[in-house]
């Protein structure tokens, strides 16, 4: 536990934490007015010109139970970017401030390290999740009452999908020091895996949207091999028309998590450090 403390101090002497925390509040409430703005929609348009299947995946999103468990995870998606760099500058740190050779020598069994940085990453994918979290049931009954939905809260699937959210919190953590392993840069690993993630993700979407309509309707099913679609699907409160299983979502993340997990502990073994 002292490793993984010592992790959580490296990150707590470096600015990047508070400045990612501020800029994560705003993000968040934008999030939250456009995810409660989408849930205004009572139904799809004739003219919407979708075809069949995403017709019943949005009149499916619009069940009352799938907009309670949209809202009440809320702030995922710039939540877990947050976690992604702050989880890569845990390691990328060690060598932008030249204290990478300091540390393995003070712990010369590398994997302790690496399983201390991966603890540390773990425990902040928790507390970003803890804090969207508290947010979200302070805002979202408001909200949902004001959608004449009741709160839901009650709701079985709203607490497994806030339950499935921390584990995507946490998965995204470990991916993040494996990232950091892989770009020891600290500069080129906040903004590749910046870039990747927002617009790589965006790309992506409009990759297989576009494949599906015309190449063929189930490609938009691989689209869970992505990981922030995976992440997306496992949070959903019922399986949606056209889709894989949540369940689906999940295998996919936990299988990205272990093998980053994996690599990137082999690689800081094999790895000169200088």
């Amino acid at each position: 536990m002292s490793l993984v403390n010592a992790e959580l101090f490296k990150i707590r002497t470096t600015a990047l934490w508070w400045i990612m925390a501020i800029v994560l509040v705003p993000l968040y409430a934008v999030t939250l007015l456009i995810n409660w703005a989408n849930s205004n929609v009572t139904a799809v348009p004739d003219d919407a010109g979708v075809t069949d299947t995403q017709s019943a995946q949005i009149e499916a999103a619009l069940q009352p139970i799938n907009v309670a468990t949209n809202l009440y995870t809320t702030g995922q998606f710039f939540g877990i970017l947050i976690v992604l760099l702050l989880s890569a500058i845990i390691v990328t740190s060690e060598f932008f401030h030249l204290t990478a050779t300091t540390t393995f020598l003070t712990t010369p069994r590398r994997e302790a390290v690496i399983l201390a940085k991966f603890g540390a990453a773990i425990i902040i994918g928790v507390l970003v999740w803890l804090v969207t979290t508290v947010l979200n049931l302070i805002f979202v009954p408001l909200i949902m009452n004001n959608l004449d939905l009741g709160s839901q809260i009650g709701e079985p699937a709203v607490w497994r999908a806030i339950g499935l959210n921390l584990l995507a919190f946490v998965l995204w953590g470990i991916l993040g020091v494996g990232a950091g392993v892989l770009i020891r840069s600290q500069i080129a690993a906040t903004l590749i895996l910046a870039i990747t993630y927002v617009v790589g993700t965006a790309v992506v979407s409009l990759i297989f949207l576009l494949l599906s309509q015309y190449v063929a309707e189930w490609i938009n099913n691989l689209q869970v091999l992505v990981p922030t679609s995976a992440s997306q699907l496992m949070i959903s409160g019922t399986d949606l028309p056209g889709s894989p299983p949540r369940w689906v979502g999940a295998v996919v993340l936990i299988g990205y998590a272990v093998v980053t997990g994996f690599l990137g502990t082999w690689l800081t073994k094999r790895r000169d450090i200088s």
